[in-house]
């Protein structure tokens, strides 16, 4: 199969190889753990290049003098034109005595890479220098670098030549002291060294080789697990397929990443590794080889250890010492218990390395996930149920001793399937989907009769659907289909059937008129609130609304969705109703003290915020929601992330939006709900199309295109509008036009024109006007302007007013034009939105060049330049440069005030911009990193390059820094706060 990941890896390597190439020789360390993948990684490395010297070590061939460095030149030593000849007999050992020390082996080596980088072409086809060694294991197939008789050797004087040292901690002495001379020689060399090692402290590595390989100069490639995605991606290529994130997730916590363990155990379990990663109870197995080599040491043990291991085993990855002995008890003799102690039990069970523990440290922990899986799974039946009756005794935790009873029950259970079931319903109406889905399978696992397995199975999925942890929805639908018809089974039918809509509305039709509301109101609140997210889907907004509601009435608490709330207060908003909707609102507290629904009503009331045109409120209730929805599902902060970014933009915080549409797109894809992000998707090919960086719009206007083949609304809608703020950034209005063609068919369909929510009739209408189609832009313009002005809605009036300034100007009526521009101007005092305003200023002052009055033209030439170069736009911003030049007029300003993004802050990334920003904020590093969903780790190395870009040394001199390069706010204008800051009004 194809290598996966390591990217990062991939490019030291290749940079390190230029460098090499340049004549700068390189010394490079590979090192991580057995398995981890380090050979794999060198051999994807050098799989194309031809010059290689590759040797590697063998466990079993140490004390072979020479050995090694036999494997690089050859055993006759022709190949590396060695001084010393075959009948030099004065080293020691079988192989290498034509080297009386590592100093002439070192010596021939080092002429070997002098031959192999030979100005006079390449050598000929016997130079074992080039091909590498002459043996079985190094003229393998998979030898990375070696050629094959029929390839050509490469150009000499550009190649640089790869010394490949594997598993040198199992080579012998003479050899690595051989390469360390050899190395510590290599001036102004094309050679590249790679040493591969598991440890870089081992022991069994020369001291001087170590120092060599470690110092400052080197180049030090660490090699940890692979992370979620590549496993999933590992797992494809094995032909195993549906690892959805959480599965990929907990395959990765249970195998460190370790490639090797994750191979070994595909080709052991096959598609069976799903069903146990896809429970959260059950502890999924260790490979084979592995388990012989856990098993090996528990059979050493005495029967208080081996008691002691296995207890632990049942209680999980880690528990306390005393839980672990009281669980053991099940296990012992009297007389054994009597005779043995914890402490005595855990040291030996740490001697053998099945346990750890750590002075003061409370939980004794096993070394890896996986030597607990071979333990767990090494237990008989009878023993294994009898220890979890232990445990389900012994533990505090209601669910954990349900856990242990479930996982001892031999057959059918209707009682503890019951209270399973009241658990998971529990967590369900808490929002923690993925601990009621565990829960609901198990009640389903141990239900005695049909319908009740049916039931649970249909709760469990449905859990496990808002968790996003349904791997192939396909086979889910098709499983419960064959369920006896029934409300639950319609309703959760057309709920997995939302991207087909005329089934979805056929089936959850059919749900309604299976379910009696007063009789079962959590059915019918989840019923409802389906409708609802089926009219939002096709921006119905007052039946979205109205479905909204009806649920929250029968079922406040329980509706199967933390976003109904949300649904409401958006569908009111999208059929124009936002002003008295906010207005209606009852008081809500900050987002730290909010109540879930709180919460909920707090993210409605920052969209209706952004939507009326209150940017700094809406970043204010945004960002605290953000802030504070870290227990919630995957979907609620998603929509939370993009909210705030999208109130983010329009206030012109353009580093703060990339940052957070960023965040809200990973988490989507790492919960495999890509599909819930796609107006995210949108937001981000805007943000980036203003920014000028076109190939990144491009990408997400791609995905959003993908999804709106389909033909559903809103996939369509936010495709479209993605082409089109791309192609009006490149000033391409032809495909401004070809863009949003679509939603000309969409508007009758839904509430797509209410102001303050999608705005795209001023787009089409100045494309139509720069096309010369007054008509047209006539008809897409004028129900836009009427809707505003019901309306009222200022930022609404401030786009129309400009594009009827531009079609009015392309008609030639300069009476019109100037007429509609004044007008946007009256409204811009009233919107925050600065790009809006920069868009009127330059509209405005192009036509004013264009009529020949060039004093007024430069004064709204300069006012747009002035918010365009704040909020670092360049295409447009390259617009009004032209202009101003149109007029003679120069840049105002000194050199620094006109170059955008030159100084300070503008040398971070948009990432660091957003840590340092929170940091000067006054959050620690761990708030920083919650608050941005990153770790710790990441916080501090965002930080170690924040420092230096900004010549700062400490946490108080980065708020100043940041605090002088800032722009101050515009006259009469404030700088809302960092988001989530502020309490809500």
């Amino acid at each position: 199969m194809e290598f996966v990941g390591r990217t990062d890896s991939l490019a030291l390597l290749a940079a390190a190889r230029e460098r090499a190439r340049a004549g700068h020789p390189q010394r490079v360390l590979v090192e991580g753990p057995a398995g981890i993948g380090k050979t794999a990684l060198v051999r994807r490395f050098l799989r194309d290049d031809t010059h290689v010297l590759y040797g590697a070590g063998e466990e079993a061939e140490s004390e072979l003098a020479f050995g090694v460095l036999e494997q690089l030149l050859g055993r006759d030593g022709t190949g590396a034109g060695a001084g010393s000849g075959p009948g030099d007999r004065t080293g020691i050992g079988a192989g290498g005595r034509r080297w009386a020390d590592a100093h002439a082996a070192g010596a021939a080596l080092l002429e070997a890479l002098d031959d192999a980088q030979g100005a006079g072409g390449a050598p000929d086809s016997d130079d074992r220098a080039t091909r590498g060694p002459d043996t079985p294991r190094t003229s393998a197939p998979d030898a990375p670098g070696t050629p094959t008789p029929d390839t050509p050797a490469p150009n000499i004087p550009d190649t640089p030549i790869a010394l490949v040292l594997d598993d040198a901690q199992w080579a012998d002495h003479l050899s690595l002291h051989a390469l360390t001379f050899a190395v510590r020689r290599l001036r102004a060399d094309r050679v590249l060294v790679l040493v591969v090692v598991r440890d870089a402290e081992d022991t069994r590595l020369a001291e001087g080789l170590r120092r060599l390989f470690t110092a400052d100069d080197a180049v030090r490639v660490r090699l940890d697990g692979l992370g979620p995605a590549e496993l999933a991606e590992l797992g494809g290529g094995m032909g195993v397929r549906g690892l959805t994130a959480q599965a990929a997730a907990r395959l990765h916590a249970h195998t460190a990443g370790n490639p090797l363990h994750v191979k070994a155990l595909l080709e052991q379990e096959g598609a069976g590794l799903l069903e146990a990663l896809g429970e959260p109870g059950v502890t999924p197995p260790a490979p084979k080889s592995f388990t012989a080599l856990v098993l090996a040491k528990l059979a050493a043990c005495s029967p208080a250890a081996d008691a002691l291991v296995c207890a632990a085993a049942v209680l999980g990855t880690h528990c306390t010492p005393a839980d672990a002995w009281e669980v053991a008890g099940a296990d012992l003799l009297d007389e054994e218990r009597r005779a043995a102690d914890v402490l005595t039990a855990l040291e030996e069970a740490v001697h053998t390395g099945l346990l750890t523990e750590s002075p003061g440290d409370p939980l004794i922990r096993f070394p890896h996930p996986l030597v607990h899986a071979a333990v767990y799974h090494q237990l008989g039946p009878s023993r294994r149920a009898a220890l979890h009756l232990s445990a389900a005794r012994t533990v505090r935790d209601q669910a954990h001793r349900l856990r242990h009873r479930a996982l001892a029950a031999a057959g059918p259970d209707p009682e503890l399937a019951a209270e399973l079931a009241s658990l998971g319903r529990k967590f369900a109406a808490e929002g923690a989907w993925a601990n009621a889905a565990g829960q609901l399978t198990a009640a389903a696992r141990l239900g005695p009769e049909p319908a009740a397995y049916e039931q649970y199975t249909l709760e469990a999925v449905e859990c496990a659907l808002l968790a996003g942890d349904v791997p192939d929805m396909g086979e889910v639908a098709q499983r419960i289909a064959q369920f006896t018809p029934g409300g639950w089974r319609s309703y959760l039918l057309g709920r997995l059937s939302l991207y087909d809509l005329d089934r979805a509305e056929a089936l959850l039709t059919d749900a309604w008129h299976r379910c009696d509301p007063a009789a079962e109101p959590v059915l019918g609140a989840r019923i409802a609130g389906q409708f609802a997210a089926l009219h939002g889907s096709m921006s119905h907004g007052a039946e979205m609304a109205e479905w909204a509601d009806l649920a929250i009435r029968l079922a406040p608490d329980d509706t199967a969705t933390d976003m109904i709330r949300v649904l409401r207060l958006n569908g009111l908003a999208m059929s124009g109703r936002a002003p008295q909707t906010l207005a209606e609102l009852a008081p809500l507290p900050d987002p730290a003290l909010a109540t879930p629904a709180q919460l909920e009503e707090l993210l409605g009331r920052g969209t209706l915020r952004e939507w009326t045109g209150d940017l700094t409120g809406a970043v204010r209730d945004l960002g605290g929601v953000f802030g504070a929805c870290h227990g919630r599902a995957a979907s609620f902060r998603v929509v939370a992330a993009t909210a705030l970014a999208s109130a983010e933009y329009r206030a012109g915080r353009w580093d703060d939006a990339i940052v957070h549409t960023d965040l809200a797109l990973s988490l989507a894809a790492d919960t495999d709900q890509p599909h819930i992000a796609l107006y995210c998707r949108m937001l981000a090919a805007q943000v980036h199309a203003v920014r000028g960086a076109f190939a990144k719009a491009q990408a997400h206007a791609r995905v959003a295109r993908v999804y709106a083949a389909g033909g559903h609304v809103n996939p369509t809608l936010w495709a479209a509008l993605a082409e089109a703020h791309l192609a009006r950034a490149q000033g391409r209005p032809e495909e401004v036009l070809a863009a949003l063609g679509p939603l000309l068919a969409l508007a009758p369909r839904g509430d797509l024109e209410e102001p303050g929510t999608v705005p795209w009739a001023d787009l089409l209408a100045e494309a139509w006007a720069a096309l010369g189609d007054e008509k047209h832009a006539v008809q897409a313009l004028a129900p836009y302007e009427v809707l505003a002005t019901q309306r009222g809605h200022h930022g609404a009036l401030l786009a129309a007013a400009r594009a009827r300034g531009t079609l009015e100007a392309a008609r030639g009526d300069t009476v019109a034009a100037e007429r509609a521009f004044r007008s946007g101007l009256k409204h811009a005092a009233h919107v925050e939105a600065p790009f809006d305003r920069a868009l009127l200023h330059l509209a405005y002052g192009g036509f004013l060049r264009r009529a020949g009055r060039r004093t007024r033209a430069g004064e709204q030439l300069r006012t747009a330049r002035d918010l365009l170069v704040r909020l670092d736009a360049p295409p447009d911003l390259g617009r009004c440069e032209r202009e101003l030049a149109a007029c003679g007029l120069g840049p105002a300003g000194s050199a620094p005030e006109r170059e955008p993004r030159t100084r300070g802050a503008a040398l971070l990334t948009p990432q660091e911009l957003a840590v340092a920003r929170l940091v000067a904020s006054g959050l620690t590093n761990r708030q920083v990193a919650r608050e941005l969903v990153i770790s710790v780790k990441t916080v501090e190395y965002h930080l170690g390059r924040i420092f230096p870009k900004l010549g700062v040394d400490s946490r108080t001199r980065l708020t100043a820094a940041l605090a002088a390069d800032e722009p101050g706010p515009e006259p009469g204008r404030s700088r809302p706060g960092r988001p989530g800051s502020g309490r809500a009004p």
